[in-house]
């Protein structure tokens, strides 16, 4: 066997479950995210399953960013008795223990000690390694790699990975390069990700490989008119969004709308407490509604460092776009209850964003069994909806005549409340993202490998990726991974 070379864990069946072991030689290699298979992806008892490969040899584990699917293995992987350091970047750094704490509680154990003794094992292992920096791993008389992380634009922190890998008597090193999940263009709160100068092997996320996004340049003013909506038919808003990221996009946005309509600068009061109707923008409550997606907001804001420079202006302006006067957040489940039973008995309008993303738990779902049968009322979505979930189900409606009904918690609901779905909040990269940050790396690949896609989207990918290449006269081997 020829090195360095590559194996796959995870990610080659569909969009979950990244994990990438990249082989320096027989006896060392370096992982690449530690991801858990989800929805269609997933088997039964995926949470609490053994690693599933032999760990033996692996010198570092580089997180590309902490969604479940590229981190929710980590725990399988201590357990097999890894502790060799977790590399990611510095918001990584943060973000990571809160995102694995909670799927821990949730899918593990939510025993204090047990808990404890995790995120005490997890924090010394990780090791925040700054942007544009190389990091050495592996430094020896037959192989030696470093790591660079560069900005991917998908989620705070997200990075794409560099490997250099070196041999003795070798003309030059080898430069193996994992995409993670690439972000899409004009992200309101992050930098855009520049491709990186050389790549001679790159393993590449093909996640909307056969897909163009809707225009991100609208988005704003749709939602400021669904927003309209609400107001006029004293209505509530409500957007299941995850935790990560969408919500952070959403609150960011919702204060640029409340700015500019200068009515931020009001006093505000508490929508339980005060039975006034609404009337206009500057007494509408935005309502989060999620403990986790409260505690990355808050890191979200301290990393604000890590912002673009846009986002950074508005600091600089003494706005606050994650913390300001009209968000209320909801802490616990009796308050939760308290908002659910006053929003529905009251004609007061309100947005709310609460979790999760596909309305398949969390507290979002009792929000759909209070509201959804009522037309005063409108739900949402920002975000891809799995085939089989409640939130599929009620996206379909959206349009529907006659009567349309779903199963929420063993209770039949009618949809009779309003159904939007709102374009241009992907946080991946579409087709047309993907082949232009390939085209950009100046040294192109010689081999690309697709991970992280439906088979379809790997096709369609490759074919686009095969004829522009090919047009620039710089023919790649593009693989499929199995």
């Amino acid at each position: 066997m020829s090195f360095p070379s590559l194996s796959h864990h995870g990610g080659t069946r569909g969009v979950t479950g990244s994990c990438h072991q990249l082989h320096l030689d027989a006896a060392t290699s370096l992982l690449v995210d530690c991801g858990l298979e989800q929805g269609a992806d997933a088997t039964p008892g995926s949470e609490t399953a053994p690693i599933g490969f032999d760990i033996a040899g692996i010198q570092a584990l580089v997180v590309t960013h902490v969604h479940l699917d590229h981190v929710g293995r980590i725990p399988a992987l201590l357990a097999a008795g890894f502790r060799g350091p977790i590399l990611c970047s510095e918001p990584s750094a943060r973000l990571l223990p809160l995102v694995l704490e909670d799927a821990y509680k949730l899918g593990i154990s939510a025993d204090p000690v047990q808990v404890d003794r995790y995120l005490a094992l997890l924090q010394r292992l990780i090791v925040a390694v700054p942007f544009g920096q190389w990091h050495p791993v592996v430094e020896g008389a037959g192989v030696s790699c470093t790591v660079r992380l560069q900005r991917a634009g998908h989620l705070l922190g997200s990075a794409y990975v560099e490997c250099d890998v070196g041999y003795p008597g070798a003309a030059s090193s080898t430069r193996v390069v994992f995409s993670g999940d690439l972000g899409a263009p004009c992200n309101p709160l992050l930098r855009a990700p520049q491709p990186p100068e050389r790549a001679d092997i790159l393993v590449l996320e093909s996640t909307y490989g056969d897909r163009l996004h809707a225009g991100r340049s609208d988005r704003l003013a749709r939602l400021e008119a669904a927003i309209d909506r609400a107001l006029a038919d004293s209505g509530t808003l409500l957007i299941p969004a995850f935790s990560l990221g969408r919500t952070q996009e959403l609150l960011y946005e919702l204060e640029d709308i409340l700015h500019r309509k200068q009515l931020a600068q009001g006093k505000v009061l508490d929508p339980l407490a005060d039975p006034l109707k609404f009337t206009d923008w500057s007494r509408l409550p935005i309502i989060l509604d999620s403990p986790l997606a409260q505690r990355i907001t808050q890191v979200y804001g301290e990393l604000h460092a890590f912002w673009n420079d846009d986002a950074q202006q508005r600091l600089g302006e003494g706005r606050a776009p994650l913390g300001f006067a009209q968000l209320l957040s909801v802490d616990t489940h009796a308050r939760h209850q308290q908002v659910v039973n006053y929003l529905k008995s009251t004609g007061r309008p309100a947005i709310v964003i609460a979790g999760n993303g596909m309305c398949s738990g969390g507290r979002i779902v009792n929000y759909l069994k209070a509201m959804l049968g009522d037309p005063r009322h409108e739900v949402m979505f920002v975000g891809y909806q799995a085939k089989g979930t409640p939130g599929a189900v009620i996206q379909a409606s959206e349009g529907a005549e006659g009567f349309v009904h779903i199963d929420l918690d063993g209770q039949l609901q009618e949809i009779r409340a309003k159904v939007i779905s709102m374009g241009g909040y992907s946080g991946h990269a579409d087709q047309v993202g993907l082949v232009t940050f390939v085209e950009g790396i100046f040294h192109g690949p010689e081999k690309i490998v697709l991970v992280h896609g439906a088979p379809k989207a790997k096709v369609a990918l490759k074919q686009a990726l095969a004829l522009r290449l090919g047009q620039l006269n710089r023919p790649a081997d593009i693989l499929i991974a199995q």
